[in-house]
């Protein structure tokens, strides 16, 4: 819904280089720890753990979306990637929630 008003509006976000930093963060150590469950998962022939760096991995996407949406709106003046970047996060959560309806959990 923010997004959309943000849109629609034409209100310019302004960037936090501290919420920058953050989401830098968070998506380093998303990515960072899925390769760790993947190598360890190879490494003990743990299907689960290999299974769960994958997630792992996709988890961070979202991350990945916000960090390009903030850094296009800062470095490049693109005040639209920052609530763009909401779509993403809106359909990777309505991706997730047809999925868990789909397999009865």
């Amino acid at each position: 819904m923010q997004s959309t008003w943000v849109l629609a509006s034409g209100f310019r976000p302004h960037h936090s280089p501290l919420g920058i930093g953050w989401t830098a963060v968070t998506a380093a150590v998303m990515f960072a720890l899925a390769q760790g469950k993947a190598r360890t998962g190879t490494a003990l022939d743990n299907p689960v753990l290999k299974t769960e760096g994958r997630v792992t991995l996709i988890d961070g996407l979202p991350a990945a979306a916000v960090l390009l949406g903030l850094l296009l709106n800062s470095l490049a003046g693109l005040w639209w990637a920052d609530p763009a970047a909401g779509y993403v996060l809106v359909s990777y959560a309505l991706r997730e929630v047809k999925q868990m309806l789909s397999s009865g959990h």
